[in-house]
């Protein structure tokens, strides 16, 4: 089955490179919204905030990404070393900041807040740093290993777990890998809890 899926999303790619890459995209960033809210168990799924984070990832990241690839490749072309690590600086100083910025205001925009640029101050930075530890070796695979027509599909599995950070920083963190990490730890113990308690009611249930 996962083969079969495998074959159709490199035939779609292949056929429809915009739109299979930027779709795909847009659906796994939303994805990683809900995975942050049903981690967070929260009452109720806020589906505005996953709309607001499907629209600025389809319109933008997706968009953006999708073209800023073929850039590269057509300044720095190949896979040798130094290509791939021309691609990698450039990534990393221009397009991950500049992505970054754009989810915190235009989520911000989107949600109708007053100061769009205000998450942006106190989390931007430290979200950026954050990056540096998980999107230069991303992003190394990507363009060492994946053909042109794969690599904002790549880039989109690899965001499905970077957005349920953002979300994440965007409403409980500040952007920092620590504290994600710390309500992560919290979130386990509390399941374990639970666990816990089911399985003592049932014992006594016996």
């Amino acid at each position: 089955m996962i083969s079969f899926f495998q074959a159709v999303l490199k035939e779609a790619a292949k056929r429809f490179p915009w739109l299979a890459n930027v779709t795909l995209y847009g659906c796994l960033f939303a994805g990683g919204d809900l995975a942050h809210q049903l981690m967070a168990q929260k009452e109720r799924i806020d589906w505005k905030h996953t709309r607001n984070v499907a629209i600025v990832a389809i319109s933008f990241q997706g968009n953006f990404n999708y073209f800023w690839l073929r850039a590269l490749e057509r300044r720095f072309p190949g896979k040798s070393a130094g290509m791939v690590f021309r691609k990698l600086l450039l990534d990393q100083s221009f397009a991950s900041p500049l992505a970054t910025s754009v989810f915190y205001t235009g989520v911000s925009f989107l949600e109708g807040k007053e100061d769009i640029f205000e998450d942006w101050r106190e989390k931007f930075f430290n979200t950026w740093k954050t990056g540096l530890m998980y999107w230069p070796f991303m992003q190394f695979l990507n363009f060492a290993l994946m053909p042109l027509h794969m690599r904002t599909a790549f880039m989109g599995c690899c965001a499905f777990l970077w957005a349920t950070f953002l979300c994440f920083s965007r409403q409980n963190g500040d952007g920092t890998a620590g504290v994600a990490l710390a309500f992560r730890i919290k979130l386990t113990r509390q399941w374990e809890a639970k666990l816990n308690t089911i399985h003592s009611r049932q014992e006594l249930a016996k």
